[in-house]
């Protein structure tokens, strides 16, 4: 440590009991010199030291931001919605050329649009949690305006005596186009082919019926309920047609915070008519102070319905349903659906999802695969297990925002 302060405050004392002895030819070495030396002295030792904190605290924030402008994955340190740093890689990633020119805009000018909803949901769910969540992605914006997508994880942290965020991640625009590309060179042919025929089988049958009662029509021979099934089979092609346009419109998402229990809760309520008439009940199990997740609520909606309604139809002669959710490891959370209805064989359980194969007589299948692709953009898993005769359980596993907490189970039935 260094010890100018002390030196120079004793010096002080020294040259000024001097002064004084030779303008009042007193003593030198009195009481009233020793005491302000060790004032001097001592005033002096805590002036060095608050210097030598200060010093240490400003060669580790150097040290910090070494560390971070040598790490390659881009960082981002913001508060208030305004940038206050970044590394050389964040800064290559955004296209600036300089540090000075990002530092103080708002992170909200480098995010396209549609994706900041989800930003801003984000940045509630890091500063009331305070804890590192899963990784999310967004659309980013450089300086000259191309666009890019960026995968990251935030934390709330304390940069400069304030309450900021840290942001790190990627660029995965190359990864992305990378795994399309394959994906398209893999299965455009053999899924162009397979919906293609699914589709002539689906919309021939009912232009077939149609064709036959236009047919009557003409000869007037006309009935009422023939109206009602021409328009029945339009309602059915249209109903087709409708599933398609889900799986195949890309949509930006807006994740936001959501207990598990109130979507189930919700879910089973809009159902429960349904399964009333049907002679099913539903029991719903689950671990009370389970963590949230993120998730686009009303897509995460339709993949419980679509599977409460195949667990409903598997039972004609009605039954129960149990839904048991509870934490399955760290970082993660299951929502299982167990039916007592007929079963699955088990060599169709790995075809279940592909477009057009269902074990309903009158399905299409697209239903069971928009739950996965919904399952898959929520970084979750679907699986299905099931035995002829006893009945199926589908498991839906989803990333939590908290850790896992394992408490007392409560439940209820519908």
């Amino acid at each position: 440590m260094n010890k100018i302060g002390q030196i120079t405050l004793v010096c002080l004392s020294l040259l000024f009991n001097a002064y004084q002895t030779l303008l009042g030819h007193d003593r030198f070495f009195t009481f009233d010199f020793f005491l302000f030396t060790l004032i001097g002295w001592f005033v002096g030792w805590q002036i060095d030291l608050a210097r030598s904190y200060a010093k240490q605290a400003r060669a580790s924030e150097e040290s910090y931001k070494k560390l971070i402008d040598s790490l390659p994955e881009s960082i981002i340190i913001h508060c208030n919605d305004r940038v206050i740093y970044v590394n050389d890689a964040a800064m290559m990633m955004i296209g600036a050329t300089n540090k000075e020119g990002l530092i103080g805009t708002s992170i909200f000018n480098y995010v396209v649009d549609e994706y900041k909803d989800r930003m801003i949901q984000r940045l509630k769910q890091i500063k009331k949690e305070k804890h590192p969540l899963t990784h999310i992605e967004y659309k980013f914006i450089r300086m000259d305006g191309s666009r890019f997508f960026f995968e990251s994880s935030s934390l709330f942290i304390s940069y400069g005596g304030k309450d900021a965020i840290l942001t790190i991640g990627k660029d995965i625009t190359d990864r992305k186009e990378q795994t399309d590309r394959l994906l398209q060179k893999s299965e455009k042919l053999a899924l162009l082919g397979q919906m293609a025929a699914g589709i002539a089988h689906e919309i021939r049958n009912p232009l077939t019926s149609i064709k036959g009662f236009v047919q009557l029509f003409k000869s007037n021979h006309m009935q009422d309920e023939y109206y009602d099934i021409v328009l029945s089979e339009l309602e059915r092609i249209n109903s087709i047609v409708g599933e398609f346009l889900v799986l195949a419109k890309p949509t930006a998402s807006v994740f936001i915070e959501k207990d598990i229990k109130e979507l189930i809760r919700d879910v089973v309520t809009l159902i429960s008519t349904q399964s009333i008439l049907t002679n099913v009940q539903i029991f719903v199990e689950y671990e009370s102070d389970l963590p949230a997740i993120s998730c686009e609520e009303n897509q995460l909606k339709q993949v419980f319905l679509n599977l409460l309604k195949n667990a409903i139809e598997a039972m004609p002669n009605g039954g129960n349903i149990f839904v048991k959710i509870h934490s399955k490891e760290e970082g993660k959370i299951s929502v299982q659906f167990i039916d007592e209805g007929v079963g699955i064989p088990e060599e169709r359980i790995t075809t279940l999802g592909e477009p057009f194969y269902t074990t309903k007589e009158k399905g299409t299948g697209l239903g069971l695969m928009t739950c996965f692709k919904i399952i898959e953009s929520h970084n979750g898993e679907l699986t299905i297990h099931s035995k002829l005769g006893e009945g199926t359980t589908i498991d839906v596993i989803l990333p939590t925002i908290t850790q896992p907490l394992l408490k007392k189970k409560w439940s209820h039935s519908i």
